[in-house]
């Protein structure tokens, strides 16, 4: 399987013309019923090899975790993270393997990460809210720098995504040692940050449009991590899980539902409706219970999401033109809603 950054190489290395490169693009739009840019393309797996490998992976990198823990916590967490580097010089930088790429980038982060936590843990386990906040946010920013650093040698699409997040971390526990009380407004906090990602995200977004570079795939991830810190903070603001849904709650659970899947059409991403979709699932059931289909509540949820998301599917791109068309001076920044060329 080939991502567009691998045709965009192709043609960069003089192996294909543009002109093919376009060609051939139109002809796989044309075959799936739908334009490139909206399949939302993102290379997880070159081969079934990528899987065998991202196994193995796995396996040894679990062992030197446990192995190094039995010294001391923190030399785990670095046997993890310098095993993973190395291991990338290979698996990556050389073979370009997908699956394996991404697991060794979030366990060079995670081993960084678990070095400084388990080296706090060992010298000072109890500290201060205050100043376990500040050493959390210190812990979060050398992640985020050490995603910077696997960049920069790298540039593993998802590596953006886990910085970003690294950097949530670290507004967060700036947050609250400087306001201890802000951890009461939790919700609040991660979704201002989800927004900033999101906003971030669309950045990326809007320097390829076309959604033929690697840029693309960097906004895939950005989306993808955007999304929960969005979704998640809306839907507790509103107690969806602490108390009975009734009709008015159910309906405001599914107005924004609707508002969500406005954005996911304009913006060509599908990230915040399969975030929310657990929200709106449960809505739907405690609705239907409330009706008094009891029995039947969890089949006709299913049915009635599950056609809509379906009937979503086959018409995304119809949908998208006309919400676009609503858009006025906005749908120039955005993704373009017809990309096939005509035979």
């Amino acid at each position: 399987m080939y991502s567009e950054s691998d045709i965009d190489g192709a043609v960069a290395a003089g192996v294909i013309s543009p002109d093919t490169a376009a060609a051939f693009r139109n002809f796989t739009a044309s075959a799936r019923y739908a334009p490139a840019v909206d399949e939302e393309h993102f290379k997880l797996l070159t081969g079934f090899n990528d899987i065998f490998v991202a196994i193995a992976l796995s396996l040894s990198l679990a062992a030197i975790a446990q192995i190094g823990a039995m010294v001391t916590p923190a030399l785990g967490g670095a046997g993890v993270a310098v095993a993973a580097w190395l291991l990338a010089e290979f698996f990556t930088r050389r073979r370009r393997m997908a699956l394996p790429s991404i697991l060794l980038l979030l366990a060079f982060v995670g081993g960084v990460a678990a070095t400084m936590i388990g080296a706090m843990v060992s010298l000072h386990p109890d500290l201060p809210d205050r100043v376990d906040a500040v050493i959390g946010a210190g812990i979060a920013l050398v992640s985020a720098g050490a995603a910077w650093l696997h960049w920069r040698r790298f540039m593993v699409p998802i590596t953006v995504a886990a910085g970003a997040l690294a950097m949530v971390g670290v507004a967060i526990a700036l947050t609250i040692a400087a306001v201890p009380a802000a951890k009461d407004a939790i919700y609040p906090i991660t979704l201002a940050a989800g927004v900033a990602v999101f906003l971030v995200a669309m950045g990326w977004d809007m320097s390829d449009k076309e959604r033929r570079t690697r840029r693309a795939d960097v906004a895939f991830w950005l989306h993808l991590a955007a999304a929960p810190l969005i979704a998640h903070p809306v839907f507790q603001l509103l107690g969806v899980f602490n108390q009975d849904v009734d009709v008015a709650k159910a309906g405001i659970v599914l107005g924004l539902y609707l508002m969500f899947a406005f954005v996911a059409l304009a913006i060509d991403r599908r990230a915040l409706l399969v975030s929310s979709l657990v929200y709106v699932l449960y809505a739907m059931y405690a609705l239907f219970q409330s009706a008094g289909a009891v029995e039947l509540s969890a089949s006709l949820t299913a049915f009635v999401i599950g056609s809509a998301l379906l009937t979503l599917s086959v018409f995304w791109h119809q949908m998208r033109g006309f919400v676009v068309s609503l858009l006025g001076g906005l749908r120039d920044r955005l993704p373009p809603v017809q990309t096939m060329v005509p035979a």
